[in-house]
């Protein structure tokens, strides 16, 4: 069984950076793929940023590329989310996601692909 705490979400002014850190408890870390996704009021869950097992392969949306950087420290079992230039459209709950992959260059983007989520963390972007 894997648990997964986000934190770091918070009220920002547009134009502003945040960064979020997924903690994972568990079996080894460095077995899982990792995924962050999030949802705003009425819309569906959206993959925004992912990275492999190893750290070497990432996957962005086109809404994170440029602003966003997925990476993560083994060591820590952690995953974090570098957000820069936010926008009033960035606002959501953001979801960290982990799923064992026996590929360790793999990424994983869809929501079908991950069995274990955190509970989420609100990011607002102000305007």
């Amino acid at each position: 069984q894997v648990q997964l705490v986000e934190s770091g979400g918070g009220l920002v002014q547009a134009g502003g950076s945040l960064r979020l850190s997924c903690a994972a408890s568990g079996r080894a870390f460095s077995d899982y793929a990792m995924g962050w996704f999030r949802q705003a009021p009425g819309k569906v869950r959206e993959i925004v940023a992912a990275i492999s097992c190893t750290g070497r392969r990432t996957y962005y949306a086109d809404s994170a590329k440029g602003r966003f950087t997925i990476s993560r420290e083994n060591a820590k079992n952690t995953v974090y989310l570098q957000m820069n230039s936010l926008k009033p459209e960035d606002t959501a709950v953001y979801y960290c996601a982990t799923q064992v992959q026996e590929d360790r260059f793999r990424v994983l983007v869809r929501n079908d692909e991950y069995d274990y989520w955190g509970q989420g963390t609100q990011v607002t972007v102000s305007s």
